[in-house]
């Protein structure tokens, strides 16, 4: 896992410095996610950054909660998609890498345009389905935030999943317990929600998304209980600002760019193992 949790390093440094650079962005939920979007495309999906957008042959991703485009981006980037050299455009004028994904820009790795929250599971499912269709069996793999979870569309589409047995999904809940007012638990209380997908029908893990062994290993687990008859929830457990310790933990940096002095601090953090952008 050493090399995991290296790319996991360079991740979160080109993270403070897109968002830093743009002086605009979402650090918070970019930095609790990346070892998830590490093991993912660095270890459990297949796919191809020859880019296609009908994905036919290999795993979809889906990110429903857009705002965490930094994280999305610098992993595209890092996995060859495109030069990691455009990740000094992040969120500037005629850039393809706006502040939420879009697909008119034409990115490649970036299938729908996910600013808005509460579509990312509706979006997954149809992925899914068509897949079925295509007697395709690779799957496709999705990430929501909690705090999205206020959306009554997600519920719909986990209800849906379940009744019409799409078993080739694995949906990911970033549980990072903030949301951009506060804790989940005071804006609105999702309750357990490993319990709350159960009883939808669905099969659940639960996992330390901080602990990249953790991820790797229960994204793989998931991996085996697709294809009988239920779609895979991973209940990810996550410290919003991981590895910056002035962020971490808290919804303050939700949506908001470290200073100059700030930026020093968080680099000073996090070694450089690929080389800045």
């Amino acid at each position: 896992m050493a090399e995991l949790t290296s790319i996991a390093s360079q991740l979160r440094r080109d993270i403070v410095r897109m968002v830093h650079g743009a002086n605009s962005g979402h650090p918070g939920g970019s930095l609790g996610c990346t070892e998830f979007f590490t093991a993912l495309y660095f270890k459990i999906m297949k796919h191809h950054p020859a880019f296609s957008m009908d994905a036919r042959e290999e795993d979809v991703f889906i990110l429903s909660n857009g705002h965490i485009s930094p994280i999305y981006y610098a992993t595209l980037a890092r996995a060859g998609y495109f030069d990691i050299k455009e990740l000094s455009t992040f969120r500037k004028i005629n850039s393809r890498l706006q502040g939420h994904p879009a697909t008119h820009e034409h990115l490649p790795g970036v299938r729908i345009a996910s600013g808005s929250l509460g579509q990312g599971m509706s979006v997954a499912i149809g992925a899914a389905l068509s897949k079925r269709l295509n007697g395709d069996k690779h799957l496709v793999f999705s990430l929501h935030g909690d705090g999205e979870l206020n959306e009554g569309q997600v519920w719909e589409a986990i209800l849906f999943a379940a009744h019409h047995k799409v078993d080739n999904l694995i949906s990911t809940i970033d549980w990072n317990g903030q949301q951009i007012d506060g804790p989940t638990s005071k804006v609105m209380n999702l309750g357990n929600i490993r319990e709350k997908f159960e009883a939808f029908g669905w099969a659940t893990l639960e996992v330390n998304g901080n602990d990249m062994d953790e991820v790797v290993t229960t994204l793989e687990k998931a991996k085996t209980l697709t294809g009988k008859g239920k779609p895979v929830g991973v209940m990810m457990h996550t410290a919003m600002g991981k590895g910056v310790d002035f962020m971490e933990g808290t919804h303050e940096w939700h949506g908001i760019a470290p200073n100059d002095e700030q930026l020093a601090t968080a680099l000073a953090q996090l070694p450089e193992t690929l080389g800045d952008y």
